[in-house]
């Protein structure tokens, strides 16, 4: 078994749709990783045309424990005075990207856009994301 570090490119996102009484949304992102989890900040204000830039780095292990190679990206609407609301999630699977890197040292998955889809199975907008896998000591 290889141990490397994944790191995931939050970039941005683009036509979200929200449940806001007054039309705009504060999103963020869950980025989940068998059982890893991080938060990027909120984007205030950001509506439909959120822009992170943060970079997360997750432990990462192939052939590891469970053959779920995935990332999940949950979209979040942050709240003042309620729960925050689910936008939606996308899903980037990695098995190869993962093999390619234990055999090179290094992989990656330039930045590109993923369709999150909403708790009702439909399009809610996109996100922007590139993914890397750096076998540990390269």
């Amino acid at each position: 078994m290889a141990i490397g570090i994944l790191e995931v490119n939050l970039v941005n996102g683009k036509g979200f749709r929200g449940k806001d009484i007054l039309g705009g949304i504060d999103p963020y992102v869950l980025i989940q990783y068998k059982g890893q989890e991080q938060k990027s900040s909120v984007a205030k204000n950001a509506s439909e045309s959120p822009v992170w830039n943060e970079k997360f780095k997750f432990q990462a292990e192939y052939p590891g424990s469970g053959g779920d190679y995935k990332i999940i990206l949950k979209v979040m609407d942050k709240d003042t005075f309620s729960a925050d609301d689910f936008i939606g999630q996308a899903t980037i699977y990695i098995k190869d990207l993962l093999a390619f890197g234990v055999e090179n040292g290094k992989s990656e998955i330039w930045p590109q856009k993923y369709s999150v889809v909403g708790a009702n199975l439909k399009y809610n907008g996109e996100i922007k994301v590139g993914v890397s896998f750096t076998l540990e000591g390269h």
